[in-house]
């Protein structure tokens, strides 16, 4: 039924809504600096998908995951699995799921030959296999993070109830004001964006209409946006080392995010 309600919503359309685009590769704010961290966790296969698994070093409550949903350069970017790791060092299980089966976009790739082979169709299934083994093995409360491509992923897992809470930076595909406004008539679920000023794809004109909808106590179960200046698309995964406006932002983005999943955790 959770697949039948993805594949529905895929379908269902407004006229005036506005498709937001997936940003190219070279609309990314990437690092030129080698990575000064290393990834922690390991690679597994749950349900049949790689996942990246990393862990708290201490003690952690196994009842609780963080579900994080790539941008469209997925398990093979370190930046990625790095960014998985600092949840886990904020004490949470972290899953990150390969819904993109084993071929994501490389740097530099065509987006424009590579998105038809990755739509809903596609990356749905593999991301609800890990949920639904997730839930199997005991975790009660799931806490969505997506970024950019992933953006889309946790705004669909929120409009079904399927998780507890979801959080999403600088989010791509989706249509708006439609998707939110399925979240505000249908979901339970709290949700939280961090956007970019120099964003091509989710704009600050697009993130202003979303508040439009959920913001002002429109949206009772909970809905927090906050905006990053000086930087563009891809900002919450990766940043120059060497520009503080950047690693700020990306830190910032990072605990507002987790101080929004902390607050709604029950």
């Amino acid at each position: 039924m959770q697949l039948f309600g993805f594949v529905l919503l895929s379908l269902l359309s407004v006229v005036r809504a506005v498709v937001v685009p997936a940003v190219d590769s070279s609309g990314h704010f990437h690092s030129p600096l080698a990575l000064e961290a290393t990834p922690q966790g390991k690679n597994v296969t749950i349900n049949g998908i790689l996942t990246y698994v990393t862990l708290p070093k201490g003690r952690f409550d196994p009842s609780i995951a963080v579900l994080l949903l790539t941008d469209i350069f997925g398990l093979p970017s370190p930046d990625n699995l790095v960014l998985a790791d600092q949840w886990a060092a904020a004490g949470f299980a972290t899953y990150v799921p390969d819904y993109l089966n084993g071929d994501a976009l490389p740097m530099g790739g065509n987006i424009t030959a590579w998105a038809p082979n990755h739509g809903e169709a596609q990356t749905t299934p593999p991301l609800l296999a890990v949920v639904s083994a997730l839930k199997a093995r005991g975790v009660k409360q799931i806490a969505t993070t997506g970024y950019c491509f992933g953006g889309l992923y946790t705004t669909r897992l929120v409009q079904n109830n399927t998780i507890t809470v979801g959080t999403m930076a600088h989010p791509s595909s989706l249509d708006v004001p439609t998707d939110f406004q399925r979240i505000k008539a249908q979901s339970h679920v709290p949700v939280e964006i961090n956007n970019a000023e120099l964003d091509t794809g989710f704009t600050p004109v697009l993130a202003v209409e979303t508040d439009g909808v959920l913001d002002d106590g429109q949206y009772p179960p909970g809905y927090f946006r906050r905006q990053f200046n000086g930087v563009g698309h891809g900002f919450a995964v990766r940043a120059n080392a060497s520009e503080p406006v950047q690693v700020a932002a990306k830190q910032g983005a990072f605990d507002s995010s987790l101080a929004f999943i902390k607050k709604h955790l029950e």
